[in-house]
């Protein structure tokens, strides 16, 4: 399959080139700036794409294009300090700009005909630019702060840009990576959830062989077209578990063994481990140690059961892109770490099982439409995102019986009251809502009573990656609803609040 190695420099927004690319149905990888060849040539790709990054060409120790990129003769796209790597490479002049640029510019292309025509408004994020173009290059756009907002040598393929076109800022940024991806590159548009069921199914029959593997259903979409997935490749070799940890929404747990055994046909194998889980989890509050525990217990719970069906090496987890790079991968090592992932980062050093994770890196949307794919309705792959440690991460504070039973009732009221508005499901406005518990009590008055009871928060989101998210602007009559119904039905609750927080800077998860 024909692919483009995204080499990260350190950028922000490395990840969502990856998905611009992935958008136009190439296929590509991400790999940081000084991997080793072999690793980034395995792939055979069709052209590179240098990221941005928070460093200056001209620091000491600072990231550099190795040789072989070169010595390949293959196309390369620089964007921001990708451009600038580039340029300094090559034999050009960076230097530091008197005025930054930070946020929305316009560009003036000024060679017609190139895959900048569509572009005139931009986002920019740097400190540095070009002020001397290497030999063979042209100017292709400048803007108000840069002569040489663009640049090209249109012999060897070699292309800069000092702006950001995978950003949603950089309106037609898309059409530009995929230009250079398809036209310049001349890599086939074939990456469809078709060819990723097909190219997953190979890798799953090649790493697991004959023998027996047990999948870890959680109750979130993930897991669910992970475990779907692995039973197309090596069908009755499956045992799916569903552990019910009781920390699952309401009726959750019904829901999916229901659609699991109704849809896969698969073996489905039911524990009910909630008392285990909450002994565990007492007494603590730090959201990292609540990650740790439920990994390991997920873990301890699979190893159990294992013992009693023969012991299978192998164990499927619905880890997916945004889990890998906000739990700092190993091949991503230089990342900055946000959480732990249980799928990644809660796991015990002392695990008996090797890892199937077939959709380690595709992002959410890729998911989705891997699962429609595979045939499974609507209703499971649409499911509200729910993270692998359930609702411990919504719980602030203590996680108790008491506690998740009264979040669990007030999440269950948001979200009919908007199903019934039309909020959630395919193709609506909101791509993720939940309520989350506050550790916070604070004073109210029901019946003409004092109350001092705790405070809710509802979170909704829209996304298209998970990388990046913006807080849904739910009308205020809905909120309103949802807040009257939390208070009045649910015991121990006298506040709600909205948040409205995008990512950046927080997560879409509170813990």
């Amino acid at each position: 399959m024909d692919s483009i190695a995204i080499l990260d420099f350190g950028s922000q927004y490395a990840q969502i080139i990856a998905r611009r690319v992935r958008e136009a149905q190439v296929y590509c990888e991400l790999f940081p700036w000084d991997a080793p060849m072999e690793k980034i040539l395995a792939i055979r790709p069709k052209g590179f794409i240098l990221s941005g990054g928070p460093r200056s060409v001209y620091e000491e120790n600072a990231p550099y294009i190795q040789k072989f990129i070169f010595d390949t003769g293959l196309p390369i796209l620089g964007i921001c300090y990708g451009m600038q790597a580039l340029t300094h490479a090559l034999g050009g002049q960076v230097d530091a700009s008197a005025h930054r640029e930070y946020g929305p510019a316009q560009i003036e292309p000024t060679m017609p005909g190139t895959m900048l025509d569509a572009i005139s408004k931009v986002w920019m994020s740097h400190g540095d630019r070009i002020t001397k173009l290497p030999q063979g290059f042209v100017a292709l756009a400048r803007s108000g702060n840069s002569p040489l907002a663009a640049m090209g040598d249109m012999k060897r393929k070699y292309f800069g840009v000092q702006f950001h076109p995978e950003v949603h800022h950089t309106p037609n940024g898309e059409k530009l990576l995929r230009h250079f991806a398809i036209d310049i590159c001349g890599a086939k548009p074939n990456w469809t959830p078709n060819s990723i069921i097909d190219d997953a199914v190979e890798r799953i029959q090649k790493q697991v062989g004959s023998e027996r593997v047990l999948a870890a259903v959680s109750g979130g979409v993930d897991s669910s077209v992970a475990a779907a997935l692995v039973h197309k490749a090596i069908g009755d070799q499956l045992v799916a578990v569903f552990v019910d940890t009781g920390l699952l929404r309401k009726n959750e747990g019904e829901q999916v063994a229901s659609a699991f055994r109704d849809n896969l046909h698969a073996e489905l194998i039911t524990v009910d481990a909630a008392d285990e889980f909450f002994a565990a989890l007492h007494g603590v509050t730090e959201p990292e140690q609540k990650r740790r525990i439920v990994g390991e217990k997920f873990i301890r719970v699979f190893e159990a059961q294992a013992k009693q069906i023969g012991q299978p090496r192998f164990l499927v987890q619905g880890t997916i892109y945004p889990d890998v790079v906000e739990s700092s991968a190993p091949d991503r090592d230089k990342a900055q770490k946000i959480k732990s992932h249980h799928n990644v980062g809660g796991l015990p050093e002392d695990m008996q099982f090797e890892l199937v994770e077939p959709l380690r890196y595709l992002f959410k949307d890729e998911v989705r439409a891997v699962g429609e794919a595979l045939g499974l309705p609507e209703s499971l792959v649409w499911r509200q995102p729910f993270p692998g440690p359930g609702l411990t991460v919504r719980c602030l504070g203590e996680v108790t019986p008491e506690r998740v039973s009264r979040l669990r009732a007030a999440d269950a009221i948001l979200i009919e009251e908007l199903s019934k508005a039309g909020f959630l499901g395919k193709g609506a406005q909101t791509s993720q809502a939940f309520v989350v518990l506050l550790p916070v009590r604070s004073v109210g008055v029901m019946g003409d009573q004092r109350t001092y009871q705790e405070a809710a928060a509802i979170r909704a989101v829209t996304t298209e990656d998970f990388m990046t998210a913006d807080w849904a602007r739910l009308p205020h009559d809905l909120l309103a609803a949802v807040a009257n119904r939390i208070v009045n039905e649910v015991d121990g609750i006298n506040r709600v609040v909205y948040d409205i927080t995008s990512k950046p800077p927080a997560t879409i998860e509170w813990e």
